[in-house]
């Protein structure tokens, strides 16, 4: 999975999520989606910008941890009418 680690990197900096909003010009509601890592979907200029305030790089604000069951390949089951569906495996 991907983890966004933008709560840790504007807690180090004392900055709120209003803060980044305003400096980057990013809607507050789409920070506040990255900074509880629900989104499912990034804009590349919002990172831009966000790494631009913040002066860190891209590695800094992801993170990338496997996951614990894969998602891919054999793991990867494609529905009759294409759809793909997950094994539950436990």
């Amino acid at each position: 999975m991907v983890k966004i680690n933008l709560s840790t990197l504007l807690g180090a900096r004392r900055m709120t999520q209003a803060d980044l909003a305003r400096r980057t010009g990013i809607r507050p509601s789409t920070i506040n989606d990255m900074y509880h890592e629900l989104c499912v979907r990034v804009n590349l200029e919002h990172i831009d910008k966000i790494c631009e305030v913040l002066e860190c790089d891209i590695t800094d604000l992801f993170e990338y941890v496997p996951n614990k069951i894969k998602t891919t390949g054999k793991d990867l089951i494609v529905e009759a009418h294409g759809n793909r569906k997950k094994h539950n495996k436990l």
